[in-house]
């Protein structure tokens, strides 16, 4: 059970309109090392996962990556939603515009629709938390790039404090990474069994 609270993990306040810089965002929100992406991948994984500890962390994050979608969403919305036509068409933005107008779609920084395939679920626990951590620096990368492509205030706050969470979800992955290999390791390790009498050898005489 979830419970939802009505305020943005952190403030998106943004006041200047960017039609073109909302359509790169836009890629954190449906594209492939996007929050949805992300979301679901670590809510697929926490089924099979072999520690609660595990599951905790696969569930929280999960959780939070929402409230990331929640963010990229808003700072999209925020960039484009008063764009005139000629700012969209300057911008680029006209080909997403006459599919979605300024509403929020999930697709990555080219128009492609987000899909299933960028959720990764194993059925291994430890190929799965090797997975998280990659994706996580993956999105890491992505809000770099993104952070590149303004100067705008607004906008590189929200991007940075993003940022620093895919830091220490890695963090938290790796965490999690290291007490599921102790716990797998220790399930292999077997104890011999003492020889039954049968298994004696038999004296001579």
């Amino acid at each position: 059970m979830f419970v939802y609270e009505k305020k943005l993990e952190f403030p998106v306040k943004i006041s200047q309109t960017n039609p073109q810089l909302a359509s790169l965002i836009l890629t954190q929100f449906g594209g492939p090392d996007g929050e949805l992406g992300a979301s679901l991948r670590y809510f697929s994984q926490k089924f099979d996962m072999v520690t609660e500890e595990g599951k905790a962390i696969l569930n929280d994050i999960a959780t939070e990556e929402l409230a990331h979608l929640e963010m990229i969403g808003s700072m999209c919305m925020q960039l484009s939603e008063n764009a005139d036509i000629e700012q969209i068409k300057k911008a680029g933005f006209d080909k997403y515009y006459v599919d979605h107008g300024t509403g929020i779609y999930p697709s990555n920084a080219a128009g492609v629709p987000f899909t299933a395939s960028y959720v990764q679920s194993k059925g291994d626990p430890i190929t799965n938390l090797y997975e998280d951590m990659a994706a996580e620096q993956k999105a890491r990368s992505t809000y770099e790039y993104l952070m590149q492509m303004t100067d705008d205030p607004d906008v590189i706050d929200p991007l940075r404090f993003l940022r620093e969470r895919e830091v220490v979800h890695f963090q938290r992955f790796g965490e999690a990474l290291r007490k599921v290999e102790d716990y797998m390791n220790s399930k292999r390790q077997f104890v011999m069994p003492k020889k039954c009498c049968c298994c004696k050898p038999r004296s001579k005489g």
